[in-house]
Order: C-alpha cells, then sequence, then structure tokens
C-alpha cells in the first residue's frame, strides 16, 4: 500500500484516534439541554462538515439562540477533558506512525475538527513528533466532502496529491480524498459499521488496525484501483 507514496494523510477522529463515541454523548447532552432529543440521522447529515459549519447546522436546525462563537465554545469545553485524557490512537496507530517516520515518508492531519480539540489530542498523544503538518477544515473554503483540506495538505507538503494516500472512516471523508486525486484506505470504527459496505466499495483498501498496512492483510478493492 506504501509503494510510491510520498505523504500519508489522516482524517483523525474515527481514524487515527478512537473518538466518535464522545461526540454521541455530547450530542445528546448538548441537545437535551436545548429540549431537543438527537435525531436519527444527524451524524449523516453533519458528518465531515467543519467545526463552523456544524455550529451553523445546528443554530439554524434547531434554533438556537447561542451566537455561533457561543455554540462552539460550549462543545469545546465539554470535550477537551476527554480528548485530553479519555481519547486513544486506534489500533496499530502509533506504530504505522514510527514506522512512517523511519522511512521518512511526510504525514499531515486533515481534521473537521476545532483547532483547540486538535491541539488537545496533539499534546495528550504526542502528535507533534510524528506528523509533519496540521490542518482544520475551518482553515479552508469547505468541509469534507470538498477535497479543500487534502489538497492544502499536499500543497503545504509539497506532494502532489497521486503520491498521497489518505486514511479516513466515512463516506464523505473518503469522497474528499478521492475527489483530491488521492489513494483512500479505510479505516473500520465502530461508529460507522452501519455503512461498511459503503464504506468498502469506496475506498480503495480497507483495515481494521493499522497494523495490517505493514504485514499486507488489508483488503483491496481492485475494482476502485
Amino acid at each position: 500500500m506504501l509503494e510510491q507514496v510520498k505523504t500519508v494523510l489522516f482524517d483523525l477522529d474515527g481514524t487515527l484516534v478512537d473518538s466518535m463515541w464522545m461526540w454521541q454523548e455530547i450530542d445528546v447532552e448538548y441537545l437535551g439541554s436545548l429540549g431537543f432529543t438527537v435525531p436519527e440521522n444527524l451524524h449523516e447529515k453533519i458528518e465531515g462538515m467543519s467545526f463552523s459549519e456544524t455550529a451553523v447546522y445546528f443554530k439554524e436546525t434547531f434554533q438556537v439562540p447561542q451566537s455561533l462563537e457561543e455554540i462552539k465554545s460550549v462543545w469545546i469545553s465539554m470535550a477537551v477533558e476527554k480528548y485530553a485524557l479519555e481519547v486513544p490512537f486506534k489500533p496499530g496507530a502509533k506504530n504505522f506512525l514510527k514506522e512512517l517516520r523511519r522511512r521518512g515518508i511526510r504525514t499531515g492531519i486533515c481534521t473537521s475538527n476545532s483547532r483547540e480539540l486538535l491541539q488537545a489530542v496533539v499534546d495528550s498523544l504526542g502528535l507533534d513528533q510524528y506528523i509533519d503538518c496540521f490542518m482544520t477544515a475551518c482553515e479552508v473554503r469547505a468541509g469534507k466532502p470538498a477535497p479543500d483540506i487534502y489538497l492544502a495538505v499536499a500543497q503545504r507538503l509539497e506532494t502532489h496529491p497521486k503520491d498521497c494516500l489518505v486514511f479516513e472512516d466515512i463516506p464523505n471523508g473518503i469522497e474528499a480524498g478521492l475527489r483530491a486525486g488521492m489513494k483512500v484506505c479505510a479505516v473500520e470504527d465502530t461508529f460507522s459499521l452501519d455503512r461498511k459496505e459503503i464504506i468498502q466499495k469506496m475506498a480503495h483498501y480497507y483495515i481494521r488496525s493499522y497494523d495490517q498496512v505493514l504485514d499486507g492483510t488489508y483488503e483491496k478493492r481492485n475494482e476502485v484501483l
């Protein structure tokens, strides 16, 4: 999978770190405080949106009286401690990052999360040892499935899109990588298992653990390649 790859780009939540469980809890608590229950299709509606785009969606959909900055501030305060203390790497991810460093392959994180919460994860897991570039979707024109963030990080790392490999866990993220002209490996996550078949068909590769990249036991989708 890593043959001729010069740069590896990662989504963060559900891809490099195991954190999607936390956002489901926060959605229940936050919407509950406003007198709402979480709609069944909420996560499909907002997946891939930048942190700011998600705040706009919540404000308009649930008629939240707070300003966009206030909404984001509340979410950050609810999440930052969990990110700092309770969010681990996905299976095999740390060893994989070490191997990429050993091989001299450049790395970037392309997340829809906020800069504040990204920094909490960086500090907690020591990601600055392994990652060359960090960017949030709030820093580009449009969030996923637009390819903007992947193209921007590739440009910053001086890598042509065809020489990049993307790791993602959700359809909108996979689509963003594909639209950027990059190879994409889907990472299995508990909170997207209901769409596993779709995800497998969209991506070039599929893994349950990053160990599979190095030992060659990943799934390869020839019809995509």
